[in-house]
């Protein structure tokens, strides 16, 4: 699960793209960097407005819920 204290959702903002709160890098981009092989310090560089614990955090919640056992 994926809280807001992390994640902004908000129409006027990209048009609704999960966004890391307090900044305009949509959530998406994360990933995209790490599919196409980039490490964390390059879109950290790259999205200076991301903080190393703020893109950790996605990281690691995603994990968590893509590892969470279904549901019977």
């Amino acid at each position: 699960m994926i809280s807001a204290d992390l994640i902004t959702i908000n129409p006027d903002i990209l048009g609704g793209t999960p966004v890391f709160k307090g900044t305009r890098v949509p959530v998406k981009t994360l990933f995209d960097y790490v599919e196409n092989n980039y490490t964390l310090d390059e879109f950290l560089e790259c999205f200076p407005s991301v903080t190393r614990e703020m893109a950790r955090r996605v990281l690691e919640r995603s994990e968590a819920a893509l590892l969470l056992p279904a549901s019977a």
